[in-house]
Order: C-alpha cells, then sequence, then structure tokens
C-alpha cells in the first residue's frame, strides 16, 4: 500500500504543480469524461450476524472503468454523474470462512470546485452494488449487496484533456459489509 500512496502522490502533485494552460480564473470540469481507476480495496465483513462471531477483512487490488458527465452550475463548481464498474482481487479469510469480493458496478453524482486553473476538488455519493462469494467448509454462496458510497478527491489537468486523480471512497452495505478504498485515476475529457 505505501507503493500506492507514494506513486499517487507523484503523479497528484505532478499535475498540481504543472504550469497552468488557461489565463484567467480556474474553471470547474464541463464535458464527458471516461477514466481508469487503479487503487487499493479493504473490505470488512462482521461475521456476528451470521453466528460465526468476529470478523473478516482484507485489502486487494482495485481495478476498472469509469465514465461522467459534468454540467457547469458557476464558473467555478460543476455537478456530475458518475458510473463505474470494477473488479477486486481481495480474498479474506479466516480459519473457519472466507469471502472475496469481485465486480462492484456503482452510479452517483459529483459536485467540483475548481481550486486552482487545473485542479478541482470534488465530493461524490451515490448507490453501489457489490458481488460476494463466501465459503465456509464445503458451503459456497454468492450474493449482490447494495450499499451507500461517499467519496472525495482530486483531479489536475496533466495538459489538453488529459488527468489525473486521487480519490478516497467509503461504501456501506447491507448486511454489515464496509469497504474503504483508495484510487488513483488516469483519463480524459471530451
Amino acid at each position: 500500500m505505501n507503493k500506492f500512496v507514494a506513486l499517487a502522490a507523484v503523479a497528484a502533485t505532478t499535475a498540481i504543480a504543472a504550469p497552468a494552460a488557461a489565463q484567467g480564473g480556474p474553471t470547474g470540469p464541463v464535458g464527458a469524461h471516461v477514466e481508469a481507476v487503479l487503487g487499493v480495496d479493504h473490505v470488512r465483513l462482521e461475521l456476528d450476524d451470521l453466528g460465526l462471531g468476529g470478523h473478516v477483512g482484507d485489502e486487494g487490488i482495485l481495478y476498472g472503468l469509469g465514465a461522467g458527465f459534468d454540467f457547469a452550475a458557476t464558473s467555478r463548481v460543476s455537478l456530475g454523474v458518475d458510473v463505474e464498474a470494477t473488479d477486486s482481487t481481495l480474498k479474506a479469510s479466516d480459519s473457519t470462512a472466507s469471502i472475496r469480493a469481485s465486480r462492484d458496478l456503482y452510479a452517483g453524482g459529483r459536485v467540483s470546485l475548481a481550486v486552482a486553473s487545473r485542479t478541482n476538488l470534488y465530493l461524490k455519493a451515490g448507490y453501489s452494488n457489490a458481488r460476494f462469494t463466501g465459503r465456509d467448509g464445503n458451503l459456497r454462496a454468492s450474493t449482490t449487496l447494495d450499499g451507500l458510497r461517499l467519496g472525495g478527491g482530486v483531479q489536475g489537468s496533466l495538459g489538453g484533456k488529459a488527468f489525473v486523480g486521487l480519490e478516497y471512497r467509503y461504501t456501506n452495505y447491507q448486511s454489515d459489509v464496509t469497504r474503504h478504498q483508495g484510487a488513483l485515476l488516469i483519463g480524459t475529457r471530451f
């Protein structure tokens, strides 16, 4: 995880410190975008509700694709909609049970604030639907869980229409499953 944090810090510093391409004040992001998502995924499942006691939790690698569209609300504020499909390498286990996280679908809204000519801060919230597979001895089951995702991040222009961003997101699913993710986003606007 330390390597990911260091890589993300270097990417964000490069984007923020790059010379400004536009004259005048900062403006929020506008238009369609697509992005690649790569990061750290941590899931925790409380086993008390299942009568097993304790919890299962571990980390994996998050990867996927996202897309969205931003509308200008003011010269510095944008409102947007986002969709995302990700997967994870996460597989957590204890002495009796294991859980594997797989696909996660997200749809939500975002508010962005331009803080510099090439840098935006944003908050997001939306719906997430994730699939999990559990195993306890010879028993295996797969389920999808609905959840609420809250997150925030920073995006910086790399020049032209390309951007890089860092994002933290927290998702609270039904059945006492929680997820923390740190993601590096690399994308382009149209």
